[in-house]
């Protein structure tokens, strides 16, 4: 990081609930299928907004799909997988995720979770951090699909850092 990407960064003006679009990143595993390889994907938000705590309309992470990176160090680094990806193969993989017959980003340039409701969890994660079950709707191609998923929430310099993870299968999407 910059020096002044970190000034931007700490200029970044935040309305309450509002997600840092430049802090939060996305990190995608891939699974192979037949022949494939794992991949891990590295994207960023467009726009959020999550009202931890509420019992509806708790929010919506809209996610820019046209960000998405394939195999970038830092995604595999996050999600556990071993090596680096040269750049050639990251680009062709990177081209292949964002074509029609998968992502089809230039028809569809985001993917929605509009949040219903953002619940305190009595049990606490194993570090002792607050947790929330996020319940809404996931929307990826034009096709939408129930999602329910835990975060592990941590508050420090002032912001909430909102951690969870959730698995869909492509086909239903």
């Amino acid at each position: 990081v910059t020096s002044s990407e970190s000034a931007q960064e700490k200029n970044e003006q935040l309305e309450p609930n509002q997600v840092s679009l430049k802090k939060s990143r996305v990190y995608t595993f891939v699974g192979k299928t037949g022949l494939g390889h794992q991949h891990g994907v590295e994207g960023r938000l467009k726009s959020g907004e999550i009202k931890l705590g509420e019992k509806q309309d708790a929010g919506e992470l809209v996610f820019d799909m046209a960000s998405f990176d394939a195999d970038t160090d830092a995604a595999r680094r996050f999600l556990g997988l071993e090596g680096s990806t040269d750049s050639s193969t990251r680009e062709q993989v990177t081209a292949n995720m964002k074509d029609s017959s998968i992502l089809n980003v230039s028809e569809y340039p985001t993917a929605t979770f509009t949040i219903k409701s953002a619940a305190l969890l009595e049990e606490k994660g194993n570090n002792g951090k607050a947790r929330y079950e996020l319940v809404g709707d996931f929307t990826l191609r034009g096709k939408t699909r129930p999602l329910k998923f835990a975060a592990e929430v941590e508050s420090k310099d002032g912001l909430h850092h909102v951690r969870g993870a959730f698995s869909i299968l492509q086909t239903e999407f």
